[in-house]
């Protein structure tokens, strides 16, 4: 048997150095066959789990301190995880709540991973192959260490909600998956606790290169779909080519492709530009869908696209009510504004109000494909989407030669065809590998396409529920498929 410290694997978003233990919450799992998860709460008084601000009873959770609160969504969310796995070794999780990355506008919400990884111990479901450190106590039966250590470490941002951290959007505490503009706390648990039991892989995705010269358990099962070739068939170069291909990295594990048919919609989502003026824009744009308005339907949206203009650099920000000329251009028509200073939800019921029928944002940073929108707004009732900057800039130049009114650039948003949004056309649900590469994300997420929106997305969804099981979720079969 060997072991390793994964310092290069994958985790959720940020990786946190964690402190000294200050108290330890355990959580006995409801019967004898499911797992047992032990918490172990490493702040320090005063701080995190242990804040001592009074808090009201909120969504069925009595907690009546801030800490309390956390750590009782803590347990919701181990017990269902609990309940869906099975291991005779006790999972144990490092946990705190400390300052992570954010903005104004966006945040770390928190990381996790395994603290070790294990390869050739009995039980192994292949040689030579890395697993996580719970997964492979679960396969050997029993601890493989003599002196144990924490299967998982699990860091939060404690700033969450702040004016300088994704401001108005605090973690929501209560249990009963009703969020509403906040960060559901017990989903983002589910998230980050998925990571550390092995959704991630300890492949280097940025150089291709193998952890110690030895692939992980989950490279078995990625599937490139250009060079219908696995990861462990491939070279190093090879690897790292195939993490920036967007939506040609598929899962092959038997169980996840089983479940998808009822995990995931069938048809696409598709944005199809054309017209006389379209010119190179002309054909199928990647999209990221919005978790509020009006779905994407079979049932085509179209019109001219006319964007908004309202910044000295041209740009259409749209966060206060449009001026007249926006509106009369935007009126009937499919608006298109940029990413930045407001919410996603804001730009598109401002453009609605101003009687666009649909939206298309533009991101503004490179990278593609475009995540989805998030935000919550039930007043919003027509359909958006978001476009990478390199498809919004080559689009708003062919909008230049417009009139008031009309561009010659026409849009269409429709659902494609049968296959499974998500999916490759052969049921092999995608992974997310962006271009460039996203450290923290890339790979070790399902892909954005993926709809209905999956737990384990790179970015955390308001329509989530808090199910980690079809027919609402694909983490388990993703988990059995490595040996869970």
């Amino acid at each position: 048997m060997n072991c390793s410290d994964p310092t290069r694997g994958v985790r959720s978003r940020a990786v946190g150095a964690l402190a000294a233990l200050a108290a330890t919450f355990a959580l006995a799992a409801g019967s004898a066959q499911a797992a047992t998860i032990v918490i172990n709460n490493l702040n320090a008084a005063g701080v995190g789990f242990n804040d001592t601000t009074p808090a009201a009873a909120v969504g069925g959770n009595p907690g009546t301190t801030l800490g309390e609160q956390r750590l009782i969504a803590f347990t919701y969310a181990a017990n269902i995880w609990g309940a869906n796995l099975t291991s005779a070794v006790p999972i144990v999780i490092n946990a705190r709540f400390s300052a992570l990355t954010c903005t104004a506008t966006s945040a770390v919400l928190g990381s996790a991973g395994a603290t070790q990884v294990f390869r050739d111990f009995a039980g192994a479901t292949r040689p030579a192959t890395w697993h996580s450190y719970a997964l492979s106590n679960k396969l050997f039966g029993e601890e493989l260490l003599e002196t144990p250590v924490a299967q998982i470490n699990a860091n939060f941002n404690v700033n969450l909600g702040q004016a300088n951290c994704l401001a108005g959007s605090p973690f929501y505490l209560g249990l009963d998956n009703n969020a509403g503009t906040a960060v559901d706390f017990v989903a983002t648990l589910l998230h980050e606790m998925g990571h550390g039991l092995g959704f991630q892989t300890f492949t280097s995705g940025s150089t291709g290169a193998f952890l110690a010269g030895f692939p992980s358990i989950w490279d078995h099962f990625l599937t490139d779909d250009t060079l219908s070739r696995t990861w462990v068939e491939m070279s190093a170069a090879e690897r790292a080519a195939s993490a920036i291909r967007p939506r040609t990295l598929s899962w092959a594990g038997t169980n996840v492709t089983t479940a998808a048919p009822s995990v995931l919609t069938p048809g696409t989502p598709t944005l199809q530009i054309s017209g006389p003026a379209a010119g190179p824009v002309t054909g199928t744009l990647l999209i990221g869908t919005a978790a509020f308005g009006a779905p994407i339907a079979a049932t085509p949206v179209s019109g001219q696209v006319m964007p908004v203009v309202d910044q000295p650099n041209g740009a259409g920000l749209a966060c206060t009510t449009l001026s007249p000329a926006n509106a009369l251009a935007v009126r009937g028509n499919i608006a298109v504004v940029d990413r930045g200073v407001c919410g996603f939800a804001i730009k598109v019921k401002l453009v609605q109000d101003a009687g666009a029928i649909a939206a298309i944002v533009v991101d503004n940073v490179v990278g593609s494909p475009p995540p989805d929108l998030g935000g919550v707004d039930p007043a919003i009732v027509i359909p958006s989407v978001r476009i990478s900057l390199a498809d919004g800039t080559a689009l708003k130049a062919q909008l230049k030669r417009r009139s008031r009114t009309v561009s010659g650039v026409v849009g269409s948003l429709y659902v494609a065809g049968s296959q499974l949004a998500g999916a490759n056309p052969f049921g092999r649900v995608y992974l997310f590998t962006p271009n460039p590469f996203q450290s923290g994300s890339s790979v070790s997420h399902w892909d954005t396409s993926t709809t209905r929106n999956q737990l384990m997305e790179p970015s955390i969804n308001s329509n989530l529920t808090q199910s980690v099981k079809p027919p609402e979720d694909l983490t388990v079969p993703l988990l059995k498929d490595t040996g869970w």
